[in-house]
């Protein structure tokens, strides 16, 4: 595209033939109201606030509305002469005469020195811009906004003003409204709610976590417009390097790595088959996760500790030990269950009035600086009562339970059975292992404990290893842990494998089982047996074969064979006799 020079209130700039005079304004840094303009829409000029005086300077000139107006080149602007001001006022002026005294129009009426409209002032909130309509059929590409009627009675409303199915209910429409006429809100007129709270981002292009690797956006695509209407496409005209590839897809690769670390991490427990609890039952019951997303700033609550009913509670309890040390759901300790009970007590306390209550089994502070934190808490008049909660219900029996949660708990301390009213419930979820964990064992080779979590070589001496050499371990995929173990563990099992890169040999064991092929008759009874993979079946040879890489030494092969094909080394038979002569002598 070729460039012209314009002049703007007397400021030379170059720019793009064709472009705009609003955006050429905005680049020197020039402000002109306007009502109705998005970057990513073509110009409409309903509103008509954007006037500015156009000259040629051999003494042409005109009023344009300077968010459609081309740029050409020799063409002079000017955006604060009498005529300009006049032509905006007058616009303004007809605006307010159908209006409510909107606080966005009587903001650009005051900057106009408008005082008092000579036409009054109207009752509506719509002036009809359009930004609505366009941004729905434009960007979103949904089309289910329009408009309806003509002259006076002209508005803005759903085809046929019925309810539309068309609309995906992505907000853009009262994003770009300028006035706030439209509004998101809840059909069902509630205020919170709670089992809706999102752990993810908000929007539907974000980067995952502050610590992604690789730290890169990434779109959902359940919830991005383009993909559930092919249209907008806004983050594409907004990335200055190109990056947005939407026929982008998933693609599986296949890579040749000498180590392996393991680091799928944990789920959260689900309290709902806990029916004692409430949970999914009552409103103002939710997980320790999602009162996390309500108490984030940029949570859907602006980071307000909020109830259903939109009101700041009164008394929260805290429930320790959701599905752990329960031998109805996991038997096992959380290991964090504690420290972020206390952590949520501390944020309640400190952003609302409430009383808080901590319902524990046994208080378990094992870590640098955690029991000092404990004791500041009692110090914060943080109730603490020990005992398992036996129940959470609305069924009221004094005045002060009425419209109430009532958690019913027996206090070991004081050895009596007490009903505590709270507003609002928070369950101290436990973690679990995945639930694909065996599949992720099979794949790799590698052992779990009874308990689900991947299996380490030893629990003191080898930590991050396990029994497939070159695979290693870290994080909570080994067992619960907190995030300093965590991140000591990562290090640990990082710094093993490079050991193995580094050395660039593996020492295998001594012990491995070796075949002798003469002796074997190709039954196979081996192959299944062995758990490490290591045998398999030679075609051409109609054999067995060993793999020495994979072989642990484990002997299950070498009992199990009929035709004694298989033997270990360091334990062959005469070996085994041998020692057995060796100790005879000392008898």
């Amino acid at each position: 595209m070729a460039m012209i020079k314009i002049t703007i209130d007397g400021h030379p700039i170059e720019v793009e033939e064709g472009s705009y005079v609003l955006d050429a304004a905005k680049k020197l840094g020039i402000e002109i109201p306007t009502l109705c303009h998005y970057p990513h829409m073509v110009p409409y000029a309903a509103c008509r606030i954007c006037s500015v005086e156009a000259r040629d300077g051999k003494g042409w000139t005109k009023i344009v509305t300077s968010c459609n107006y081309p740029a050409w080149d020799g063409l002079e602007i000017s955006t604060d002469t009498p005529r300009v001001l006049n032509a905006r006022r007058m616009n303004l002026e007809m605006l307010l005469s159908r209006c409510a005294p909107i606080p966005v129009l009587q903001k650009l009426a005051r900057q106009l020195g408008i005082e008092k409209p000579r036409w009054g002032l109207g009752e509506d909130t719509c002036i009809l811009c359009g930004m609505c309509v366009r941004v729905c059929d434009e960007v979103v590409g949904a089309h289910a906004l329009e408009f309806s009627e003509r002259g006076i009675f002209r508005k803005v409303a759903t085809p046929f003003e019925e309810e539309s199915g068309d609309c995906i209910l992505c907000g853009a429409c009262a994003k770009v409204c300028p006035t706030g006429h439209i509004v998101m809100e809840d059909i069902e007129q509630r205020e919170i709610i709670h089992d809706e709270i999102t752990l993810g981002p908000n929007a539907a292009i974000s980067i995952p976590t502050r610590q992604a690797v690789p730290n890169v956006p990434v779109i959902n695509t359940e919830y991005c417009i383009h993909f559930n209407t092919g249209g907008c496409k806004v983050c594409s005209m907004v990335c200055p390097k190109d990056c947005i590839n939407y026929e982008d897809t998933e693609q599986y690769e296949d890579i040749k790595v000498g180590t392996i670390i393991l680091a799928t991490g944990f789920n959260a427990f689900d309290p709902s088959p806990l029916k004692q609890y409430g949970y999914g039952r009552y409103s103002n019951i939710i997980t320790a996760e999602e009162f996390e997303m309500m108490n984030n700033a940029s949570g859907p609550t602006g980071g307000k500790i909020l109830l259903a009913n939109n009101k700041e509670p009164h008394a929260v309890g805290i429930i320790h030990c959701v599905g752990s040390r329960d031998t109805n759901a996991h038997p096992y300790c959380s290991r964090v269950c504690c420290m972020y009970s206390l952590k949520l007590a501390h944020l309640i306390k400190e952003r609302t009035e409430a009383e808080v209550y901590n319902f524990y089994i046994d208080m378990r502070t094992p870590g640098k600086g955690y029991e000092e934190f404990y004791e500041r808490l009692s110090n914060e008049k943080v109730h603490f009562v020990r005992g398992r909660v036996a129940e959470v219900t609305d069924w009221a029996m004094t005045p002060e339970e009425e419209d109430r949660l009532v958690i019913r708990v027996e206090d070991t301390l004081i050895g009596m059975v007490r009903r505590i009213p709270v507003d609002m419930v928070v369950l101290s979820i436990g973690l679990e292992p995945h639930k694909d964990a065996e599949e992720v064992r099979r794949l790799f080779n590698i052992s779990c404990s009874s308990d689900g979590w991947f299996l380490e070589r030893h629990p003191k001496l080898g930590p991050v290893s396990t029994f497939t050499d070159g695979i290693f371990i870290a994080g909570a995929c080994q067992g619960p842990k907190d995030i300093p173990d965590t991140v000591a563990q990562a290090g640990a099992a990082a710094a093993e494998a490079m050991v193995l890169v580094d050395k660039g040999v593996v020492e295998l064991e001594p012990n491995t089982a070796y075949l002798t092929e003469e002796f074997c008759s190709g039954c196979k009874t081996c192959i299944p047996l062995c758990p490490f993979s290591a045998l398999s079946f030679n075609v051409e040879k109609k054999i067995s074969a060993i793999n020495e890489a994979l072989c642990k030494g484990c002997g299950t092969c070498v009992a199990a064979c009929p035709s004694g094909a298989l033997q270990q080394n360091l334990f062959d038979d005469e070996q085994i006799y041998e020692e057995i002569k060796g100790v005879l002598n000392y008898v």
